[in-house]
């Protein structure tokens, strides 16, 4: 390579280092911000018992040392990976069918629609009576939680499945079989992975009301427990443990993302 295109390189480089130096710095003072109205407001005009961050802080090793709050946290993760795994393979299977199969689209539509847009809590004294208040009810509202979020996005994938490539498909005597695999769901993976960051939020959010509703050992639980005993310091500590969770799956996928599905969003990511 030439001097100037080296030149051109390492300023490139050097650029892209700044306006990720710079897009940290944003936010962190961002955080630093809101932590302080946070702290002053609750100083000036909230109970003494109201969590702020100085005494967040203050009680976050003593919570996180604890076996018991890792019991909790063990209990509600091990839940939503689980059944995030269930929605996964059930929703593929259910929305490439619904997106590729007229009869199925036709049979199935209305009450994915109706499914998907019913709150979670509707749903719950139901679950109860299924499964008991047990993990197992648990493990049913994760599931239904995540399941037609992606049911919906996988459908859209495989409906757009441009016309073309099924074409040349056929014009190749591809199978049936040979057509899903190489075909429609290597084209729906935009809208899978858009449909596996929606499922897991509500997978989680799932997790924790299913906890608060049958009393079963969780986070959702461990929260409920400390507000109710006024100590909500304790309570934020697994709420920030739950918003990592999120960041951290979130953080994983898109890892993932770049590693296996390299031509997938490339521009965002800086290719």
């Amino acid at each position: 390579m030439s001097a100037p295109g080296i030149a051109l390189e390492a300023k490139a480089g050097n650029g892209l280092r700044a306006t990720v130096t710079s897009d940290g710095a944003i936010r962190v003072a961002a955080g630093v911000v809101i932590l302080l109205v946070w702290e002053i407001l609750v100083r000036i005009a909230a109970p003494p018992y109201v969590a702020r961050p100085s005494r967040i802080i203050m009680v976050f090793p003593d919570v996180i040392t604890s076996g018991p709050f890792w019991q909790a946290a063990g209990a509600t993760l091990a839940a939503v990976f689980e059944g995030l795994a269930i929605a996964f393979v059930a929703g593929t299977v259910v929305g490439v069918a619904v997106g590729r199969l007229r009869l199925a689209d036709r049979l199935l539509q209305l009450y994915i629609s109706g499914l998907f847009a019913m709150p979670m809590v509707a749903i719950l004294p139901l679950v109860s009576l299924w499964f008991g208040y047990t993990s197992a009810g648990r493990l049913a509202t994760v599931v239904f939680a995540a399941f037609f979020s992606i049911v919906v996005n996988v459908a859209d994938g495989a409906r757009a499945v441009p016309p073309e490539f099924i074409e040349v498909s056929r014009s190749f005597r591809g199978s049936a079989w040979t057509r899903l695999i190489d075909v429609i769901l290597p084209s729906s993976v935009p809208y899978l992975l858009a449909g596996l960051r929606l499922a897991a939020g509500r997978a989680l959010i799932g997790a924790v009301v299913a906890e608060f509703f049958m009393s079963i050992e969780g986070l959702g639980f461990f929260i409920l427990f400390q507000t109710r005993t006024f100590h909500h310091n304790e309570a934020f500590v697994a709420v920030a443990l739950l918003a990592g969770a999120g960041v951290l799956f979130e953080f994983a996928l898109r890892q993932s993302t770049a590693r296996f599905l390299p031509w997938y969003r490339r521009g965002e990511r800086g290719g």
